[in-house]
């Protein structure tokens, strides 16, 4: 990993202690969403070193694949392997699958599991694919329109470009934070910002949705 990378991640994971330790001195618990793929996983690292009274933090995902918690490409078991370790494991994970077959049918119960954390949000971490989506807000979804808009907490989602079926939190749930903050490495991912700023069709680049919410952006090489 590039040297820049990783004082980025150190940056970003002092900057969400420090938002976590504000928002836990006049409140009794904190919730952090985070998002998966590899780009967070140095500052999963760099965040769990961190002094915190971390058994009054809930940690939840953007987003997840529709998969077994066991399984590689589970956004649940990159957290619980990078994040949740030494002092951080005292947190409390909230995952957004059941045991149902399909979303569709667990979104219910998984709306009703995260409604219950302390919302807003001290803190939403997102990331951003290549096709300009971010959390599981992809430009191809026929649930888009439906994600971009409900008062519900989740959405099921199935989209042409991606293999499994997803759950995600909809715009308007990942706008319930005090903090917004939009992590990405590389020079492709800083073209496709450039092309989201140059616009306003948040169908055609998802991200777009929270480019008018004060965001902090960590983009490193």
């Amino acid at each position: 990993m590039s040297t820049s990378r990783e004082h980025l991640a150190q940056q970003l994971a002092e900057a969400v202690a420090e938002a976590l330790r504000a928002d836990l001195a006049h409140q009794d618990r904190a919730l952090l969403v985070v998002s998966g793929g590899s780009t967070p996983v140095p500052f999963f690292h760099a965040l769990a070193a961190k002094s915190l009274p971390w058994a009054r933090v809930d940690v939840t995902l953007a987003d997840e694949r529709w998969v077994d918690e066991s399984a590689s490409d589970s956004n649940a078991r990159l957290v619980r392997e990078h994040l949740l370790t030494a002092e951080a494991a005292a947190a409390n994970f909230v995952p957004l699958t059941t045991d149902d077959d399909t979303p569709e049918q667990g979104a219910a119960a998984v709306g009703e599991r995260l409604a219950g954390l302390s919302w807003p949000a001290s803190v939403v971490i997102l990331g951003m694919g290549d096709d300009g989506h971010t959390a599981s807000l992809f430009p191809d979804s026929q649930e888009l329109p439906l994600a971009l808009s409900t008062e519900a907490t989740v959405v099921a989602v199935r989209t042409p470009s991606q293999p499994q079926a997803r759950i995600t939190l909809s715009a308007d749930r990942l706008h319930q934070a005090k903090r917004h903050v939009l992590h990405i490495n590389g020079e492709g991912k800083r073209s496709k910002l450039a092309a989201a700023l140059g616009g306003d069709d948040v169908q055609a680049l998802p991200i777009r949705a929270f480019l008018a919410c004060p965001l902090a952006i960590y983009w490193a090489p």
